[in-house]
């Protein structure tokens, strides 16, 4: 006999975590069945090691510059068992306390592996040995994603994918990053700032595809002073294994590189491995990804996908906002799609990028007729302050038939801290908050934030400092 549920989720990432507490939060009965880890990727071999590793690299930078503020070290040396060792115990406790949710929230937690059938029946292989039948009167898949590869730099020796280079415990002297994408580019500033050689091989013209040019410039620029080597518009052909450990690159014509580590970061496929199916009317594309409507909804009824295993931006976050969508439309509540165009965006280099809303090629592509303001942050007094000038604020806003900026657009940030200040401009794009409604708001000084205040009120016409 099966034991019943109102949801049965499987995958236990963050799209899967979610559903399963919000649905509890709801009153429904729950199980929640994880193959690996509760946290999946992201928690466990993705944005939260990767962004520890990232701070560890942020100050050993501020420890070298320390100078500048009138503080006297010494060279400063990276002790990477030891940042190893501190990710790891941040991940652990955070481990913990989702563990610990799944008890507080009532929710029955299953270590194995899922497979779905026919009737929303869920076959859960027990990591423990042995098999549990499950049954949900709804089911949400989420399970989630894998490191795409390159044929010739499988994993293994110098070669690696984010969840290798996750687990090492010393800093290459040479690597080379393929892919200039954000994962590529947040290795690449990571292990450049804790002293390493770092090479990107980029296939497309240039890193950071997609991004708006103005603020993709000045992450090339930033990069360019911390002697990343950029090479665009080459593919790689393959790498010959070096006696003491180190390997030879070739890449574009003839070209080679010998490095201590391949970072191989070109992008994540779905997993759908071991799903089942069988029996049921989920569909999964030529993509490998598993296809819903814009509610989440699979083609067997009842049955729900949301995260990296549908084919939407691959953002813990909004994972997080499609599980509340299926929780909410699965319970019969408003519920409202998620807006895929305005969701906001996140890259953790130094500079940090965040973005929200449309490019202003995205938006003239789109036909709107557009006025844009920019300003840099070398003329905010906190980032002097701090002593981080690189970047600007970018805003795009519709332009109105009396020729004055209206209705933002887009919102796009590359600098210190831009990730914590993109909140007020996402909330712009998604309130389609005008330019006039926004100049009106106050900026603490001194901060950061009144870089994004300064570049609203410029497009009003009048400006303060500017």
């Amino acid at each position: 006999m099966a034991d019943e549920f109102d949801l049965v989720v499987i995958g236990g990432g963050p799209g899967g975590y979610a559903a399963a507490f919000y649905a509890a939060s709801a009153g429904m009965s729950v199980a929640l069945v994880e193959r690996d880890t509760i946290g999946g990727t992201c928690l466990n071999r993705g944005c939260i090691p990767a962004k520890a590793f990232l701070e560890t690299a942020a100050v050993h930078r501020h420890v070298q510059h320390a100078g500048e503020f009138g503080i006297s070290t010494s060279s400063p040396t990276v002790d990477f068992s030891v940042a190893q060792a501190r990710k790891q115990g941040i991940v652990a406790g955070l481990v913990r306390g989702l563990t610990g949710l799944t008890k507080s929230k009532k929710v029955t937690y299953l270590v194995g592996t899922g497979s779905l059938g026919a009737g929303r029946s869920v076959t859960v292989s027990l990591a423990e040995g042995g098999t549990r039948e499950l049954r949900g009167r709804n089911v949400v898949v989420a399970t989630g994603s894998v490191p795409r590869t390159i044929p010739g730099f499988e994993p293994g020796g110098p070669v690696m994918t984010s969840d290798e280079v996750l687990m090492l415990d010393r800093i290459p002297a040479r690597i080379a990053v393929i892919g200039g994408g954000a994962i590529g580019c947040e290795f690449a500033s990571t292990f450049a700032d804790l002293g390493s050689s770092v090479t990107i091989l980029e296939g497309q013209p240039k890193i950071l595809p997609g991004l708006d040019p103005d603020v993709a410039s000045v992450v090339v620029r930033a990069f360019g002073k911390k002697k990343i080597d950029i090479k665009t518009g080459v593919a790689v052909t393959g790498h010959v294994p070096q006696p003491g450990g180190s390997t030879v690159v070739s890449f574009g014509d003839g070209q080679t590189i010998e490095v201590d580590a391949v970072v191989v970061s070109v992008g994540r496929k779905p997993a759908t491995d071991g799903l089942g199916l069988a029996g049921t009317a989920v569909k999964v594309g030529e993509r490998g990804y598993v296809e819903v409507d814009e509610w989440c909804r699979t083609g067997e009824p009842g049955v729900y996908a949301v995260g990296d295993v549908i084919a939407t931006p691959q953002l813990a976050h909004v994972a997080y906002a499609e599980a509340i969508l299926a929780v909410r439309h699965m319970r019969g509540e408003p519920a409202v799609p998620v807006a895929y165009d305005r969701v906001p965006w996140a890259i953790y280099c130094s500079p940090e990028v965040a973005w929200a809303g449309l490019s202003e090629d995205e938006a003239r592509a789109k036909g709107h007729d557009v006025v844009t303001a920019k300003h840099q942050f070398r003329a905010n007094s906190r980032a002097m302050i701090i002593g981080e000038t690189d970047g600007l604020v970018k805003v795009i806003a519709r332009k109105d038939v009396d020729g004055r900026a209206g209705q933002v657009l887009g919102v796009h940030m590359v600098g210190p801290w831009v990730t914590e200040q993109l909140s007020g401009g996402y909330l712009a794009v998604n309130w389609e908050a005008t330019v006039d409604e926004i100049s009106t708001f106050i900026q603490p000084h001194p901060s950061l934030s009144e870089t994004f205040g300064e570049t609203v009120l410029s497009l009003t016409g009048r400006s303060i400092n500017s």
